[in-house]
């Protein structure tokens, strides 16, 4: 069972001359976000051809992304610097695989610190589990095993994240946002053990507006999940690309 998601991708182009006006304009990355999505697929074994919904990764085109402000964030300690963050928490397995590319350029970042958070199965936080932060690679891709997330009360089923530029907790944030799964994908994962024990209120997608502003002007927020050897119980790969300008702080 595969949903597919797009990538986060934004483009800030300036005037020429330092007096002119900044523009705001869309950037056609789609050769190096088809290259950049299918290598990563690849490297897992991933046969794209058997994509139940899109062929391609779609929203190829770059558009300014919209910044959703940080819930149910805690200042985190060097001790959650790790890319394992499920401390025990039961629930589907996923490797949430989160690329970083620079819009301005179309390329990965290399170094950038990329923070995340989400609820457990039964959609409650906590102060250290389902919490860390880890560097992006020499190609843009930081991974995080964790578990698919049961939804809370305060919105449609997501993740949050925040990414350093400056590649620790003290630099400067050049992204806020939350990525979100399909209302299919919380509701088959929502009916299996552990899940269905849930007894937060069920927010749908379009019921949520971080969710309708994070998915507007072109920009898609939407992790593309993928079931390992098609069989979802085992575990679960969800792909995101979030596209920052490295050259400006939120």
């Amino acid at each position: 069972m595969r949903f597919a998601a797009s990538v986060i991708c934004a483009a800030v182009l300036a005037g020429i001359a330092s007096a002119a006006p900044l523009r705001v304009e869309r950037r056609d990355c789609s050769a190096e976000i088809a290259a950049y999505n299918l290598a990563r697929r690849e490297a897992r074994g991933t046969d794209v051809s058997k994509r139940s919904m899109y062929p391609t990764m779609p929203n190829e085109v770059c558009v300014l992304a919209p910044e959703i402000q940080r819930q149910n964030w805690v200042q985190m300690s060097s001790s959650l610097v790790r890319q394992d963050i499920t401390e025990g928490q039961a629930g589907v397995s996923m490797i949430l695989d989160i690329g970083v590319l620079d819009i301005t350029t179309c390329q990965p970042i290399e170094g950038a610190l990329v923070e995340v958070w989400h609820p457990n199965q039964v959609g409650n936080y906590g102060n250290t589990f389902l919490r860390g932060a880890f560097q992006s690679g020499s190609n843009g891709i930081v991974e995080f095993n964790t578990i698919f997330p049961g939804y809370a009360s305060d919105g449609a089923n997501h993740i949050n994240l925040s990414v350093h530029v400056g590649g620790t907790m003290s630099s400067g944030v050049s992204h806020n946002g939350q990525v979100f799964f399909t209302d299919p994908w919380t509701s088959v994962v929502g009916q299996s053990a552990g899940y269905n024990a849930n007894t937060h209120k069920r927010v749908m997608n379009n019921n949520d507006p971080n969710y309708v502003a994070a998915n507007s002007k072109g920009y898609s927020a939407i992790v593309d999940v993928e079931s390992i050897q098609d069989d979802w119980p085992a575990g679960v790969v969800g792909y995101i690309t979030v596209g920052i300008n490295p050259n400006k702080l939120v």
